[in-house]
């Protein structure tokens, strides 16, 4: 088990318990550490000031008490925000229909970055209805291994 996954297992439950859900726990840096904790709302609602003030409250004491990180970091806590990354399996089937923009670990069909409607996971595979580009005029669906994918995220849809 990574620290980060140590670090989120401590502080899931009392978050859940307060109605905040963990999205994703990273240590950053090398000489001068940030614990970025980023956290959405479990009721879909949007994160406010109050809930990232609460989880600092509730991670800081937990870390203070468990000290799971030997050297000085800063705490950060955010929002996953309207672009939102996808880190977990469950991710991509909560956000089914979405737009997402995804970065593959090595090139398919010559491309890392694809981009297209979320259609879900099946397995390990994920399955994306690409939009149409220069490149790929008419590409259609597209399968991607749970495994392959290094960094994926919605892309925003803003209404007038």
């Amino acid at each position: 088990m990574t620290l980060g996954e140590r670090i989120e297992a401590l502080i899931t439950a009392p978050l859940l318990d307060k109605g905040i859900g963990v999205v994703r726990v990273d240590l950053q840096g090398s000489q001068k550490k940030t614990l970025q904790i980023m956290i959405e709302r479990v009721d879909a609602g949007n994160v406010s000031m109050s809930d990232c003030i609460t989880t600092n409250d509730i991670v800081s004491v937990l870390l203070d008490v468990e000290d799971p990180i030997s050297e000085s970091y800063t705490l950060e806590v955010t929002s996953a925000g309207l672009d939102r990354p996808l880190i977990k399996k469950e991710d991509f089937n909560r956000f089914a229909g979405s737009r997402v923009k995804i970065e593959l670990k090595t090139p398919f069909e010559g491309t890392r970055r694809w981009q297209g409607v979320l259609q879900g996971l099946k397995g390990d595979i994920i399955k994306i209805d690409i939009a149409p580009s220069a490149k790929h005029e008419n590409f259609g669906v597209a399968e991607f291994a749970f495994s392959d994918i290094q960094k994926a995220k919605l892309i925003p849809t803003y209404e007038s």
